[in-house]
């Protein structure tokens, strides 16, 4: 048994067996109103600049913290490596030199009390860890 073709005028699948006009993207008739798909591409545009700034804003912000820590790293590796007979209180600030055989040491005379080759203050806190001053 054939199933008779219906007119061009009528929207039947043929595949579904339904009539799905109301399922099309696009007018079936010549009284239905035109559809025009949305221009999404400006708020693309705006979302993908808006995301892009934020993850590049982030990426610095990670980078930067980064650096922060490997600087951090840097110092106290360069002071528990120094040469230094007492035990530093947590709170005191104390001063890095050079001495003849470019040595490291850790003092508690200031740069102005003494003519060592300086390299910078340092203020030991609460975690134990060593801050450029």
């Amino acid at each position: 048994m054939t199933k008779k073709k219906k007119p061009d005028a009528v929207v039947y699948n043929t595949e579904t067996d339904r009539y799905d006009a109301a399922l099309k993207p696009y007018a079936t008739s010549v009284g239905a109103p035109v559809i025009t798909p949305t221009d999404t591409t400006a708020w693309k545009n705006r979302s993908i600049n808006k995301v892009n700034h934020k993850i590049k804003t982030k990426y610095l912000e990670l980078k930067a913290e980064y650096e922060r820590m490997m600087q951090e790293f840097e110092y106290n590796n360069l002071i528990l490596n120094a040469n230094f007979s007492f035990e530093p209180i947590i709170g005191e600030t104390y001063h890095l030199y050079l001495n003849k055989k470019e040595e490291h040491f850790l003092s508690l005379i200031a740069p102005e009390h003494c003519n060592f080759n300086y390299v910078g203050s340092f203020l030991l806190n609460a975690d134990q860890i060593w801050e450029k001053v």
